[in-house]
């Protein structure tokens, strides 16, 4: 069929008058004015985008055919390395950069999908560095998931170095492993959420301009740093909302709008994160006399039996004896701890933990932002989307439990249309969501800083483009 579709297609395109252009401006018809529009449409598609481009010489009327933005649309659909889902949310909210789009009323006709094509395919791909709270995961926007891992740069070299050399030590590693060079391509780092008093916001810029610092200095061309939250967001394809990150040893409450983390709204604090969850595990494997080697087994266990439940006082009298086989190690099986472990995060007294439950600090978060001024400038329930981040928030049942607590705990008014969607990529959620930005037909003009903007403006230029309360 394509062979046959190539051989119309060069007939056409041999013709005498697709080579003179005063024909083309004649009254005569060309005959290739006659081939129905609906079927060259479909020759089009065959064909593909670059014969498709040629074919707008031959005559106006094809011309018109492939200016529609509709075939482009297709082009862009059928190559598509990300999800299609993916690229039509950063196309319509985030192509134009800062602030992003709240509402668009009508997608399909707001979007230059052929423009949006071409500058796709001048893209060349960029690093990815997210720094995690237990691990960073790091790789190349054009992979389909991180290729590595390694400590966080929080974490890595010496604690009692300069934020400085640590920084540059962790980068130097990161693309020695990469086997790249640092002038090669952008880059996109997540930065660590920090809390909304005094001393974290001085500490958020200082580590943001740090950042910014080092990878200039090692002649990076252009550098963007976004908020773990927000990429974690857009990795749900939302840009406001609540993200809900357990981390590695605090689980941070984040009110988001517009991309942009609401600090003076206030991010909530729960002082219990992934370790605990492992460590209280371990505690009740004890308790029942289940031997274990290291933590690497607890967690492995964590990660494959536990669950959330719904009810747990109905969970206790049911048998949930299950068995998992961890490799090196045997076969573990474990009871009741399987919901007894998730539990702490709504009943941390359980755990001997003296901090708020999870339903109580999202919906601290939320009876902010319903009462906060923002609210009656933006959409009113822009607070109402929750998106767990991390990788204990991927424990089955975790988002159908919160969104029950959440009903239950606020008002009927502020709780209607309230959502919760677990990690659209498990851990890995920050890491994609700063992937469908890299792959964006706008990036890196629109969201990054270039390396001559900061030798010529300095840390101002960071304060200018950051999103992040000052």
């Amino acid at each position: 069929m394509a062979k046959l579709l190539r051989r119309v297609w060069k007939s056409v395109t041999l013709c005498p008058y697709s080579q003179s252009n005063t024909d083309l401006e004649s009254d005569s018809v060309d005959p290739a004015e006659k081939l129905p529009q609906d079927v060259f449409r479909l020759l089009l598609k065959r064909l593909g985008p670059r014969d498709s481009a040629r074919a707008a010489l031959v005559c106006r009327a094809w011309w018109s055919v492939v200016a529609d933005e509709k075939l482009w649309h297709f082009f862009l659909r059928e190559e598509a390395e990300e999800t299609w889902e993916a690229v039509l949310f950063a196309e319509t909210y985030l192509r134009s950069g800062f602030p992003v789009r709240s509402v668009v009323s009508d997608v399909y006709g707001a979007l230059p999908f052929r423009l949006i094509y071409s500058q796709q395919k001048q893209l060349q791909g960029s690093v990815i560095i997210d720094g995690g709270s237990g691990y960073c995961k790091y790789g190349w926007s054009k992979d389909s998931r991180p290729s590595g891992r390694s400590s966080t740069f929080l974490e890595y070299g010496n604690i009692e170095s300069p934020m400085y050399s640590r920084l540059r030590h962790f980068f130097l590693a990161i693309y020695n492993r990469l086997q790249l060079k640092p002038s090669t391509q952008p880059i996109i780092v997540s930065t660590p959420i920090c809390h909304c008093d005094k001393p974290a916001s001085a500490a958020r810029r200082q580590l943001r301009e740090a950042i910014y610092t080092v990878l200039f200095d090692m002649n990076v061309p252009a550098v963007c740093a976004v908020d773990q939250a927000v990429l974690a967001l857009y990795a749900a394809r939302q840009t406001s909302g609540i993200v809900v990150n357990i981390g590695f040893q605090v689980t941070s409450v984040v009110p988001i709008l517009c991309g942009k983390v609401m600090h003076h709204v206030g991010v909530e604090v729960v002082g219990q994160g992934a370790l605990r969850l492992t460590s209280y595990l371990s505690e009740l494997m004890l308790e029942r006399g289940i031997a274990f080697t290291n933590m690497n087994t607890v967690r492995t266990l964590k990660e494959n039996l536990c669950y959330v439940a719904e009810d747990y006082n109905a969970e206790l009298a049911k048998d949930v004896n299950t068995s998992f086989t961890v490799e090196h190690e045997g076969v573990f099986t474990l009871s009741q701890e399987r919901f007894q472990t998730g539990e702490i995060l709504f009943q941390p007294k359980l755990g001997g933990i003296r901090t708020m439950g999870l339903h109580r600090a999202v919906a601290l978060c939320i009876e902010h932002c319903n009462t906060s001024e923002v609210g009656k400038v933006a959409d009113e329930g822009w607070f109402k989307t929750i998106v767990l981040a991390g990788g204990s928030a991927c424990l089955p049942g975790l988002a159908g439990r919160l969104e029950k607590e959440l009903h239950q705990a606020l008002p009927s008014t502020v709780a209607k249309g309230l959502k919760v969607f677990s990690p659209p990529y498990g851990s890995e959620s920050a890491w994609f969501g700063a992937k469908i930005i890299s792959n964006m037909s706008t990036y890196p003009e629109v969201w990054c800083i270039r390396k001559k903007q900061f030798r010529r403006y300095g840390v101002s230029a960071i304060h200018a483009m950051t999103l992040d309360d000052k």
